[in-house]
């Protein structure tokens, strides 16, 4: 008797291998700290160290920077290193780095070039840490199962947006932000522990460690993501989807505690608010490519829902913050689709030897717009308005949909599967 493919995934979903179970709960536990720590930062900085628009925004550009300046080479690194050994190191030495941020407060020599330091050099260890995850999960699943582990993944992650962003908010406001950012600390010594119990037999088969001259692997990567035809509408698409909506994130937090005079848990429940809507989104990902093709499902949400994104700006105290919040909702709903999609098809088009490459070129382009997003906020905040920096995220995102949909994806049913 022929199983079907969806029912075989559905069944096999219920038996994850504990290689992946112990990722995926150090990946639960880690996406709770990083939230909080999202949020103390940025909150410490305006509250604590009076940080102007201008300083919010460099430090919103430097949490990131570290996938401009290191985001290509280090997937060539990961592709010749060991994915767990590289996932542990990173974890361990984010702890270290945010742990360092709460003594300095305590000893009194808090600052924000000391915040700067820090923000930049975690996340040099993000970079790792993310390249080595998305590449190290087709070795732990197989390549049948992406899509059920990376909606999972997914969905998971956008619970704790909702946990982590309101606990973490709500930390901030009664025991203030540095004792949040220890807890980010401590959920980065915790993932650590969990991912070096990971058994060093995987269950499927590993990948060949890249060989050859370092530009050489560096330029595989690249040209097999800017090259392929599908996988290059996806980078501009998403890398203008993360530009956009970080000019929005990384000015909430002035607009919350100097314009409209709301505290810090008022900001974690607004951004919570989005992160519903990412687990919606995650939650019908699947589903939704199943009944209209991966590649409407990359596209027709960003048609039917980015424009509600103008409500966004229209934020104020009373009823129009329950407005701006329904539009801040569709927005992260959209995106909760286009992360499951989007990342099962990358690692779908990619063989087993350059995943970290692609991973890495990815990583570059995406975490590199959210980079100069949060400067293009900052300036725009620091010598125009806030509100305006709002406007132009809004009007910006509402066409991202566009390269997608002019592109061979746009009627894609199903990802491709790599030899």
């Amino acid at each position: 008797m022929t199983t079907t493919p969806t029912t075989t995934v559905e069944h096999q979903a219920h038996t994850w291998p504990r290689s992946f179970r112990l990722l995926y709960t150090a990946a639960l536990i880690d996406g709770v700290g990083f939230h909080i720590g999202q949020l103390a930062v940025p909150v410490l900085a305006v509250s604590l160290l009076a940080a102007s628009p201008g300083q919010v925004g460099l430090l919103g550009a430097l949490s990131t920077a570290a996938f401009l300046l290191i985001g290509l080479p280090a997937g060539v690194w990961v592709d010749r290193l060991p994915r767990r050994a590289v996932l542990v190191t990173a974890d361990l030495t984010r702890a270290a780095l945010v742990a360092s941020v709460p003594a300095a407060w305590w000893a009194g020599w808090l600052s924000i070039p000391q915040l700067y330091v820090v923000v930049l050099l975690t996340g040099v260890g993000t970079v790792f840490a993310d390249v080595s995850a998305q590449s190290y999960l087709p070795e732990l699943v197989g390549r049948g199962r992406l899509v059920a582990a990376n909606s999972l993944l997914m969905s998971t992650n956008a619970t704790m947006q909702i946990v982590g962003r309101g606990l973490g908010g709500l930390v901030v406001q009664v025991l203030t932000a540095p004792i949040a950012i220890v807890l980010d600390a401590v959920t980065f010594v915790v993932s650590g522990l969990l991912l070096a119990w990971i058994r060093a037999e995987a269950p499927h088969r590993r990948p060949p460690r890249a060989k050859g001259s370092f530009v050489r692997q560096l330029g595989a990567g690249i040209r097999h993501v800017t090259g392929n035809p599908l996988l290059r509408p996806l980078a501009v698409s998403t890398a203008s989807i993360n530009l956009t909506m970080q000019l929005t994130t990384t000015m909430l937090p002035v607009v919350f505690l100097r314009e409209l005079g709301l505290g810090a848990a008022a900001l974690g429940l607004f951004l919570g608010v989005g992160g519903i809507g990412a687990l919606l989104g995650a939650v019908t990902a699947r589903p939704l490519a199943e009944r209209i093709g991966h590649g409407r499902a990359l596209w027709l949400p960003g048609l039917l829902v980015a424009p509600l994104g103008g409500l966004v700006p229209l934020i104020d105290t009373g009823p129009m913050l329950w407005v701006a919040a329904f539009g801040w909702l569709a927005l992260a709903w959209r995106t909760g689709v286009g992360n499951v999609i989007g990342v099962s098809l990358r690692q779908g088009a990619t063989s087993d030897a350059l995943l970290g490459r692609m991973n890495a070129t990815f990583r570059f382009l995406l975490t590199g717009a959210l980079t100069i997003g949060a400067m293009l906020a900052g300036v725009l905040g620091q010598y125009v308005d806030v509100r305006t920096t709002l406007v132009v995220g809004a009007v910006a995102n509402a066409l991202t949909w566009l390269p997608v949909f002019c592109s061979p994806l746009r009627t894609l049913n199903r990802p491709p599967t790599a030899d």
